[in-house]
């Protein structure tokens, strides 16, 4: 990609009505624009991470047996009417039809239609276990959206369900789903910092989980095992003042952003729907259910909030943009590499820009792009590399470089 060509600019200051670290970051970068309090524009270079951190989860889901579907943002009263949440989700989006006069809700979760619709397909014990998932726009009337990307009016979101006949099979998918979360995090830069947490379990079970990533700009509080990478939600940490792994007393009180959060929801949504199998016997029982959620645009400013300097963005390389920001600085061209870079497919951002070196070094480093590899008059025919997260470069020629990189993303 040629810098040139770029939608976007960057910009050095923040704008004035972001105060979370990460919006400012983002917007100064030119990856997302906020158009009012909680909404975000999505611009390429941040729907380019987006991406990335799609096909991370999207692996792993599908790893675990998920199928991907896509269900309607616009759901009908009658849904949430059926379990009662209608009055008592406080964050919905609701409003009436100007021509049918009928009432409607932005959907903010889907179990409201998850659950019917897999009445339609799921009638024996044969039809189970399933599991389906989405990654799509969710829509919260949060009272306050702050934080930047970590607490949205709208924001996008992976939730899988899944679907199972007894309590066994439902415990039995719900740890390989924490093994998937923990995979998921670990490949997107977060893994160290991210621990599996005890929180309130609602209606049917006395514990969900939360993945917490504890960084300073996160909003919950949790109460963290050291020894266990375990933590406790405040909100139970009154029931549950000890560590649910190995009971230590001695829990450090810590700041955490939730990336995910897993619950066994059982019957509480198949029950209001109908939504039964018949056994091998014969007989009826509700189907039980899980919903596992993890937040991808949320994911994305808890990664820049967790990996950034005071000059920008420090991205890990799994989910950057580009793997390699080639820049050219005082009359040197780099076209050449360019193309052979991308002929071995190396995904790259070229800077051929008509600017300063200062301007140009600047920008590299607000953006963030794990790899730069500078071309100009002082390195004498050679490639100055440096990675983001260091202040070493090395000199290497263009046979060097290219082993460097084939060694990191070998081919096929």
């Amino acid at each position: 990609m040629l810098q040139s060509k770029l939608f976007t600019k960057t910009s050095r200051n923040a704008p004035k009505d972001e105060e979370a670290l990460n919006a400012q970051l983002l917007s100064r970068a030119g990856f997302v624009q906020k158009l009012m309090a909680g909404v975000y524009s999505f611009l390429p270079l941040g729907l380019r991470v987006i991406r990335k951190i799609e096909a991370i989860v999207r692996e792993e889901m599908v790893g675990i047996g998920g199928e991907e579907l896509s269900l309607p943002v616009l759901h009908p009263r009658k849904n949430w009417l059926e379990t009662g949440r209608w009055e008592t989700y406080d964050t919905l989006f609701r409003f009436t039809s100007h021509y049918s006069k009928n009432e409607y809700v932005l959907g903010p979760t889907h179990e409201e239609v998850i659950a019917p619709l897999a009445k339609q397909f799921i009638f024996s014990y044969q039809d189970l276990p399933r599991y389906a998932f989405q990654i799509q726009t969710k829509l919260r009337d949060e009272k306050r959206a702050k934080s930047g990307l970590l607490r949205g009016r709208e924001f996008l979101m992976k939730d899988l369900y899944s679907f199972h006949k007894d309590e066994a099979d439902l415990d039995a998918y719900y740890e390989k789903a924490k093994g998937a979360y923990a995979r998921v995090f670990e490949r997107v830069g977060i893994g160290k910092d991210t621990v599996l947490t005890f929180a309130s379990g609602g209606t049917f079970s006395k514990y969900s989980h939360e993945f917490q990533t504890l960084i300073p700009a996160g909003e919950d509080t949790v109460y963290l095992c050291e020894a266990c990478c375990v933590a406790v939600n405040k909100e139970i940490i009154a029931e549950q003042p000890a560590c649910p792994s190995c009971n230590a007393k001695n829990l450090k009180e810590r700041v955490g952003a939730e990336v995910g959060n897993i619950f066994k929801l059982k019957t509480k949504y198949s029950t209001p729907f109908g939504l039964q199998y018949k056994d091998e016997k014969g007989a009826m029982h509700d189907v039980l259910m899980g919903c596992y959620g993890i937040g991808i645009s949320r994911l994305m400013g808890v990664i820049v909030e967790r990996f950034h300097d005071e000059r920008g963005i420090i991205w890990p390389e799994s989910v950057a943009p580009f793997r390699v920001h080639l820049i050219e600085l005082n009359g040197a061209s780099a076209a050449g590499l360019y193309v052979a870079l991308q002929k071995e497919g190396v995904d790259i951002l070229y800077d051929e820009t008509a600017r300063s070196a200062g301007e140009k070094l600047t920008d590299a480093d607000l953006l963030g792009i794990p790899w730069r590899a500078v071309v100009s008059p002082k390195t004498k025919g050679k490639i100055e590399l440096k990675a983001r997260n260091s202040e070493k470069a090395e000199l290497l020629t263009e046979e060097e470089l290219f082993r460097k990189f084939e060694a990191r993303n070998p081919k096929s």
